[in-house]
């Protein structure tokens, strides 16, 4: 009886550890797309730069947790809702690291768009940046709180990026044809509406696993978020 009870309490322990470096990666790909956009905004390149560079943090922590999550299923064979944090935890890494990477592009383009006559200020992508980094930041909280409804809600608002999205092609591709020595920053800059496309798909990602987590259910497939939310 007491080593069964030795083993759950490491196990217990593992778990919030497992929880806690979560967050921190969630806290670090944060930054990383907070900075990344606003080097792009204020035309820092310094601070472009150091974004960049900061993306092994968030391939290292991701390798972390993936092997503290093989280390909890070999060691403890979890179920329930054990087995569903860690399951969870495995896709939450690789959507976080893929929004860490588009952190990346995103910097990278603020280099480039830097070397040139600025062009940002004509368009509002800020929108779609806020919009985005509110889904990332909203999807986490989600996930820290155990919060299958706020999960829920949020997954609407991908549709809100795509329709920026779309309207912001729209509209570069229009500037672009009547201005075509614009077209290699335009391009930049759809670039960075797509990889912003992309971050909100990845926050989604994260609020259904947390619905997972919370509710042992899959809402990924559902025809409308009422169904989710039954």
């Amino acid at each position: 009886m007491e080593a069964g009870l030795h083993t759950y309490r490491h196990m217990d322990e593992d778990l919030t550890t497992l929880h806690e470096q979560l967050v921190q990666m969630g806290e670090l790909v944060q930054r990383q797309l907070t900075d990344a956009l606003r080097a792009l905004v204020e035309r820092d390149a310094e601070l472009a730069r150091r974004t960049i560079e900061r993306d092994d943090g968030v391939d290292y922590k991701e390798v972390e947790i993936d092997d503290l999550c093989i280390r909890l299923l070999a060691r403890y064979q979890p179920t329930a809702r054990d087995l569903r944090l860690i399951t969870t935890g495995l896709k939450i890494t690789t959507d976080l690291e893929r929004i860490g990477d588009l952190a990346v592009n995103i910097g990278e383009c603020a280099l480039r768009l830097i070397a040139e006559p600025p062009l940002l200020e004509l368009f509002d992508i800020s929108a779609m940046g806020r919009l985005a980094q509110r889904m990332v930041r909203e999807s986490l909280e989600a996930f820290v709180r155990a919060d299958a409804a706020l999960a829920i809600g949020l997954c609407g608002q991908d549709d809100e990026v795509d329709a920026l999205d779309h309207q912001l092609f729209r509209i570069l591709y229009t500037f672009m044809a009547e201005k075509p020595e614009t077209i290699s920053r335009v391009i930049q800059l759809l670039f960075v509406a797509s990889c912003l496309e992309r971050v909100a798909d990845h926050a989604t990602n994260i609020a259904e696993m947390v619905v997972y987590l919370v509710r042992g259910k899959s809402i990924r497939h559902l025809a409308s978020l009422s169904d989710a939310a039954a």
